[in-house]
């Protein structure tokens, strides 16, 4: 047996560990400036038409989720929270749902958790515009001149999604 096999096992757990959090903390494109924010006309749940344009001037957190995603389930209450803390402010939350199950089906889901954020339906398009997307949840910030000034892949918590939102009132 060799006497240095087993030498640091609590370095390997920890490394281990760590390399895990990295892997499942929020992250940003790293010196990635501002970009405009692409355009879009999706369809919401009642079947009307939600384009980006009818929130000129706002800020917009659109969070792209899907019903049997866990991380996005277990981050509808925070975005619906921050929807509520920051209307006044002009905040606006779109949830872009990328189910294939179609819009009856999200909103039977949507009404169970109680989310009152507007919710539209994700198309191929939208997909290339703001892609890739290759995990969800994946959030963009959007500040009140149409920038997307944050990109973030994975869960957040209820205290850095609201100081992102922060960032995108920017009163």
């Amino acid at each position: 047996m060799n006497p240095r096999a087993h030498r640091f096992p609590a370095l390997e757990y920890t490394t281990v560990i760590v390399l895990a959090l990295a892997l499942l903390a929020p992250r940003r494109a790293a010196s990635d400036p501002a970009q405009a924010a692409p355009g879009f006309a999706l369809r919401g749940l009642d079947g009307k038409t939600v384009r980006l344009t009818d929130y000129k001037g706002k800020p917009v957190v659109l969070d792209f989720w899907a019903t049997w995603c866990g991380p996005c389930r277990a981050a509808m209450p925070h975005l619906d929270a921050i929807q509520n803390r920051y209307r006044e402010r002009g905040l606006v939350v779109l949830g872009v749902s990328v189910d294939d199950g179609g819009p009856q089906r999200v909103k039977r889901y949507a009404d169970h958790l109680g989310v009152r954020f507007r919710i539209v339906m994700a198309d191929e398009r939208v997909l290339d515009l703001y892609g890739p997307i290759r995990s969800i949840p994946t959030t963009f910030f959007i500040d009140r001149r149409g920038m997307v000034v944050r990109r973030v892949v994975g869960y957040l918590d209820q205290e850095t999604l609201e100081s992102y939102a922060e960032e995108v009132l920017g009163d």
